[in-house]
């Protein structure tokens, strides 16, 4: 199948850290020049749409900020359109806080419907005792992403994932994810570029991510193996993706192959 749209990762996928991967800037251009609708979806809550789309721009990629889906816009987005009119603590980095108040939700300090957990790298004891009273006062949890990781330049971070799981086992409340693998992400992202979500394709570095993302809604996906996923990691993986590609800089072959 030829793809109507492509969602593309950007960290391990796109570059590590500020490091743009081999081929990367190529792949957006072949795909600009061949009318081939993309979207930039990154699991990482702890910087804004703006932040992002001035990293790429000085990284060489002209990509207006509407290319670019975070999983904290997906999120937003969720809450105004599933949780309306409900009270929501934010805990986020401030520059993440103040796009989401931008976006009409202000963080609710007492009394929260919402405990919203972003990738904060500014997270204190203060805040995360906060959602915990919060959460165990009646409050929904609910958060950006799962990943227990972000890439770096030549190494990884802590993410958000033990975090989640912290609050939930404390608190005994199941948490609502909207970042991949959630198909909510698919769903957003197939009306950003005006195509039927069946008809996407997912690019990805993550099996348990970008490629349970792909599976969990029946699209096709190209799993790089420039960021986290070795090939060694999909013997006895459940998730197997469509393709298997050193990098995005093969992917142009691939989709001229595929489209005869």
């Amino acid at each position: 199948m030829t793809p109507a749209g492509l969602m593309i990762d950007m960290d391990g996928t796109i570059y590590k850290g500020r490091n743009v991967i081999p081929g990367a800037k190529e792949f957006i251009e072949f795909l600009i020049k061949e009318n081939i609708p993309f979207v930039f979806l990154t699991n990482n809550s702890s910087h804004t749409r703006e932040y992002y789309c001035a990293k790429l721009g000085s990284m060489g990629f002209e990509i207006d900020k509407e290319k670019i889906l975070t999983s904290t816009i997906a999120t937003v987005r969720f809450i105004k359109e599933r949780r309306a009119g409900k009270k929501v603590f934010v805990v986020a980095t401030p520059e993440v806080a103040g796009e989401i108040e931008g976006l009409g939700i202000p963080s609710e300090e007492k009394d929260p419907d919402i405990v919203l957990l972003t990738f904060d790298t500014t997270i204190t004891f203060e805040k995360i005792n906060k959602a915990y009273h919060h959460i165990m006062n009646g409050a929904e949890l609910i958060a950006t992403h799962p990943d227990d990781l972000c890439p770096t330049e030549d190494s990884y971070d802590v993410d958000i994932g033990q975090f989640i799981r912290m609050l939930s086992n404390l608190t005994g409340t199941a948490p609502i994810i909207v970042g991949k693998p959630s198909m909510l992400m698919v769903e957003m992202a197939a009306g950003e570029m005006g195509v039927a979500k069946d008809r996407t394709m997912m690019i990805g570095d993550r099996l348990y991510t970008d490629m349970r993302m792909a599976a969990n809604a029946g699209i096709e996906s190209i799993l790089v193996l420039t960021g986290e996923a070795k090939i060694s990691d999909l013997d006895g993986s459940e998730v197997k993706p469509t393709y298997v590609l050193g990098s995005v800089a093969d992917i142009p072959e691939l989709l001229s192959r595929t489209d005869k």
